[in-house]
Order: C-alpha cells, then sequence, then structure tokens
C-alpha cells in the first residue's frame, strides 16, 4: 500500500502543500487552527513527515551526536542518561558514538556524521586541541570532561576535588602517596594530577605517579605492581575500573586494603561499592552533566545562521561542576611499619 504523501494531507486539510510543510517544519509560522487541521488530516491518513526532507527545509535534524571515548566504561552511563532526557524533553534524537579510546576513531566518527546532526557534545574527547577548534569553527560543539577554550564545556572542578583527597590521605596519617595515571590524551587525568601534584607538599604529603596504563579492570594488576615498587602507602587510580583492577592484584599478592596500602578512585561508579572492600571514590553528579551538555548545545544551536563558537571573540559558557569524596572501605589510616625487635 502507498504511503499518503504531503499532497493527500493538503487535500484532506484544505491547505496547501507549502502549508502543510510548514505545519511541521516551521510550526510557528502556521497559525494553530491550520496546524491543528494539518495534523487531524495527517493522523487520519497516518501520514509521517519525513525527517531528511525536513532538515533540508528547516536547516536542522533535531539529531544530536554523543561522542564517548569508551563506551565501555560505567562512568558515561548516567551521563547517557542525562543527555538522553534533555535531548528526548526538547523533540531531539540522541546518537550514541564510541570512540574506543582513539582519536582516528573518534575523527573518522565525527567525519561520518557532520552532514546528519545538528551538533557534537564530545565526552573526554582524544582529538588534539587543534583538531576541536577547527571542528567548532563550522560546527557546533560542547565537551564534557575536557575544557579548552573557546570552546563551551562541561566538567567536574578537579581541583576542589583533589583538595578532598589530599586531606583526606593527610587526616589519616599518610605522608606520601603514588598516582596511577590513565591514557596520556586524557585532560582529564592530567588535569587530576596536576591538581594532586601542586597541592600534595601543603598537606605534607609526597606526590609519585606511574603509568601511564589503559584505565580497565584488566589493566589494574600492572599498575598495583608499579605503585607497590615505590613503597607508597596509598595509591590513586585514574577512575574506579583502574582502581578495582589494583584491589585484586593486592589481594592475590596477599596485600591488605586498607591495613598495608589505601586505595583510591575516581568516577563513583555502580560498582564501587559492590566490590570488597567497597571502594572509596571521587564523584560527581554525571547525569546532570549529560542534561547541561546538551542545554549548552541546544542554546548554540538558536544563535544566529553562520555564527560559530569563537567568531566574535566571547568566551562561551564553562560550567564547572562540585564533586564529593564517598568515604568507603578501602582507605584507612596510614600503615606503621613494625616496631624494632
Amino acid at each position: 500500500m502507498q504511503q499518503p504523501t504531503i499532497y493527500d494531507v493538503a487535500r484532506r486539510a484544505g491547505v496547501a502543500p507549502s502549508t502543510v510543510s510548514r505545519a511541521f517544519g516551521r510550526p510557528e509560522r502556521v497559525g494553530a487552527r491550520t496546524r491543528e487541521q494539518v495534523l487531524a488530516a495527517a493522523k487520519e491518513l497516518g501520514y509521517v513527515p519525513n525527517p531528511h526532507a525536513r532538515a533540508l527545509q528547516t536547516g536542522r535534524h533535531r539529531t544530536i551526536a554523543m561522542v564517548i571515548s569508551d563506551i565501555a566504561n560505567p562512568h558515561f552511563f548516567e551521563l547517557i542518561r542525562g543527555a538522553e532526557q534533555r535531548a528526548k524533553a526538547a523533540e531531539n534524537t540522541l546518537v550514541i558514538v564510541n570512540a574506543e579510546e582513539s582519536p582516528t576513531i573518534e575523527r573518522d566518527q565525527i567525519n561520518g556524521l557532520l552532514r546528519s546532526v545538528d551538533g557534537f557534545i564530545l565526552a573526554a574527547s582524544r582529538l588534539p586541541d587543534d583538531d576541536l577548534r577547527a571542528l567548532a569553527s563550522k560546527h557546533h560543539v560542547v565537551l564534557v570532561d575536557r575544557e579548552l577554550a573557546p570552546l563551551p564545556s562541561v566538567a567536574m572542578d578537579t581541583g576542589s576535588g583533589c583538595r578532598q583527597i589530599l586531606e583526606h590521605f593527610a587526616s589519616l596519617g599518610h605522608e606520601e602517596f603514588t598516582y596511577c595515571a590513565g591514557p596520556p590524551g586524557s585532560w582529564m587525568g592530567a588535569a587530576r594530577w596536576a591538581a594532586l601534584k601542586a597541592g600534595a607538599e601543603e598537606h605534607g604529603l609526597r606526590a609519585r605517579r606511574v603509568g601511564p596504563y589503559t584505565p580497565t579492570v584488566a589493566n589494574g594488576g600492572a599498575a598495583a605492581d608499579g605503585a607497590l615498587r615505590s613503597g607508597t602507602t596509598a595509591l590513586v587510580a585514574h577512575n574506579d575500573l583502574l582502581a578495582i583492577g589494583i584491589m585484586r592484584r593486592l589481594a592475590d599478592r596477599g596485600v591488605r586494603v586498607p591495613a598495608d596500602i589505601s586505595v583510591l578512585g575516581f568516577d563513583d561508579i555502580f560498582a564501587a561499592e559492590l566490590v570488597q572492600p567497597t571502594l572509596t571514590t571521587l564523584g560527581g553528579p554525571d547525569a546532570h552533566a549529560g542534561r547541561l551538555a546538551v542545554e549548552l548545545l541546544l542554546d548554540l544551536l538558536k544563535a544566529p545562521h553562520g555564527h560559530h563558537v569563537g567568531d566574535d571573540g566571547e568566551s562561551p559558557h564553562r560550567i564547572r561542576l562540585p564533586t564529593s569524596l564517598v568515604l568507603r572501605e578501602s582507605s584507612g589510616p596510614a600503615a606503621r611499619p613494625a616496631p624494632a625487635p
């Protein structure tokens, strides 16, 4: 059976085909009563607007691409959920793209979507700064878990969060800690290490760094071995997945957490309170970050045609969200050397 067309709807509603087109594509240019007639006729006929035709008319696909650095990382689950809820409320479709921790794959995925989406939300992007600025000069882009002027962004307040970690370690009597670094291309990882290193002396701590490591449970073993060689009493992992892998390796080696060594992660993923011992970690409102990222992108889409971020030299909106240290069982008082016989 042939699908009804815009001309069929126009005949049924008693209006011109162009009016039907505007009723779906630019409803603000059609009177409320006329639009009701058109929608009623379309419903009777079972007419479904062609999204591609609507995009040609309005310049909008009502589709947003969210590019995730690693979709297998549970940290992004709440971020995606919040973004999808906000996009749906604005009658937009959210497309999820996995970059697999690869700048090459990320670049290829973005290039393949340039003509079919209205803008991009890049979560923990691994692209070089120059590539991001070039993309934002031609397309609407919002960053998450990364900051780069003049692009709009949503990120956790790394400085404040790392101060909470340092205060926690100092209060427990630790004199040093080792940071197990993540991917070299991680902006957030670099920001965390910079904040931890800069604030260590102020809190009477010595900071060491080992890595980089791929931030997965499987790579926690290598990170644990590297950190143990430093003789530290506390470890900070790039994320919770790496921290969980570290604790598994420590258990295999007979190292007690936290009696012998404290372990702390980032992101507060759902598994953090399921492992034994439960994991102390720094978390933030990820779902809210997803909603805010979509709102920033929707604001960009309202800008005058042809206007892109940075065109007028103005600083776009940069949002930093508060973090909180979730205290669980994996962190405790610093281990003391056994007394001499």
